[in-house]
């Protein structure tokens, strides 16, 4: 068995589907040039669409506005070597519809921290990859760090 016969291609829907069933992912984006990484909780709207919610006074709300960033969310199970991992990609804007923030405030996701006035930022799913980690893989191998040398 070679090493990628673990590795599955996850098609669209089967990455939905798993971004579905976790509460937070990583924004990816670019902050002073550098590249940058945020854990943030989201949800996915019914367009597909990544759903973040912040502080109208956020860093990231600023440098993700209008431009192309990654959202990645995972799950893994170390002890059966097994996971998934999705990344979308696509533009990220601020909703400023009044009846679209409004929708939000009651059907979207609300932010793990205390907000006086959140903002919403929609993550349109331009491209949407995933693979997953079977646990299949030669379990009898030790890991890596066991067989350093020092």
């Amino acid at each position: 068995m070679s090493q990628n016969d673990a590795f599955r291609a996850l098609d669209r829907q089967e990455c939905l589907r798993l971004l579905s069933r976790v509460p937070v992912g990583r924004v990816v984006y670019t902050r002073q040039a550098l590249p940058a990484v945020l854990p943030i909780n989201f949800s996915l709207d019914a367009d597909a669409s990544v759903l973040l919610c912040t502080s109208p006074d956020s860093d990231l709300v600023r440098a993700i506005d209008g431009v192309v960033v990654a959202f990645e969310a995972d799950e893994f199970d170390a002890a059966a070597r097994s996971g998934w991992s999705v990344v979308v990609t696509g533009r990220a804007t601020v909703v400023t519809d009044i009846a679209e923030h409004e929708r939000l405030l009651q059907a979207g996701p609300s932010s793990w921290m205390p907000l006086q006035d959140p903002v919403f930022v929609r993550i349109e799913s331009e491209m949407v990859t995933g693979r997953e980690l079977t646990g299949r893989a030669a379990r009898s191998e030790p890991h890596p760090a066991a067989t350093a040398e020092l």
